[in-house]
């Protein structure tokens, strides 16, 4: 079942979740929103992408948190867990509540969505795909280099991390907040010098190629839409009927 997520059709696959981002950001209700988060991770399941680590997750876990407390305490409401302080400026409502608990939710649906697109599709599909749907090559080359730079900052932040390890700097691995915040600004600089470097290689790549001198360009493998490619738009259709039914009667 899991191989049917990297057989369809780019085409369709940017479709779908073009149309569910919206429906995130439709969703103004907890329920609802819960129950988008709860489909969503089925859907990476059945995809069979492997979770985030553990690391990532905790960090995940803490933003939520700070939402949640946020809105909490500076959320409006008619129902207070505890009676308004500070002349009313700071004050625990249930509605502040539960309306960062929806935050929170429609925040790790984007999250949990968007690696089920990114992991079973190619650059060079996606390319291709909006190539058929109209867009611009060079529109297309960078959306793709777009997606490509996200495994490059996350491999190069990791070697960056080893390499300050060698060195001593355990700053990454200590549990103080503060710590890690100073530890993470020192990546910052050889991050920006290594994405900078990479941008230079691929200018000259692309300069001695002439790439752009033509106005259109061939593609080894040109998108064709199957029967089967069909049936993901008709699922998100019906699926975002029903959660905008349930949403708002």
């Amino acid at each position: 079942m899991f191989k049917y997520f990297y057989i369809i059709d780019a085409r369709v696959k940017l479709i779908c979740i073009l149309l569910l981002t919206i429906l995130v950001f439709m969703i103004n209700r907890p329920y609802p929103a819960f129950c988008l988060l709860i489909t969503f991770i089925i859907i990476r399941f059945i995809a069979k992408i492997p979770p985030p680590g553990w690391k990532a997750l905790k960090n995940l876990s803490l933003l939520a948190f700070f939402i949640i407390l946020i809105q909490t305490f500076f959320g409006q409401g008619d129902i207070y867990i505890v009676p308004p302080l500070f002349n009313g400026f700071v004050s625990l409502t249930v509605e502040g509540l539960i309306f960062g608990f929806m935050i929170v939710c429609r925040l790790f649906a984007l999250v949990v969505i968007l690696p089920v697109f990114t992991e079973t599709t190619s650059p060079n599909q996606i390319a291709a795909g909006l190539s058929s749907l109209g867009f611009n090559y060079k529109t297309a080359f960078l959306i793709t280099t777009a997606f490509n730079l996200v495994p490059f900052f996350k491999d190069e932040a990791a070697r960056i991390m080893d390499a300050q390890k060698l060195r001593g700097f355990y700053a990454f691995d200590k549990k103080n907040i503060f710590s890690g915040l100073k530890a993470y600004s020192g990546l910052l600089v050889p991050l920006m010098f290594d994405a900078m470097r990479k941008a230079q290689i691929s200018s000259a790549a692309m300069d001695s190629r002439a790439f752009g001198i033509y106005k259109t360009r061939t593609w080894i493998s040109k998108p064709q839409m199957k029967k089967t490619d069909f049936l993901p738009i008709v699922f998100c259709v019906i699926y975002i009927t029903c959660m905008l039914f349930f949403n708002y009667y």
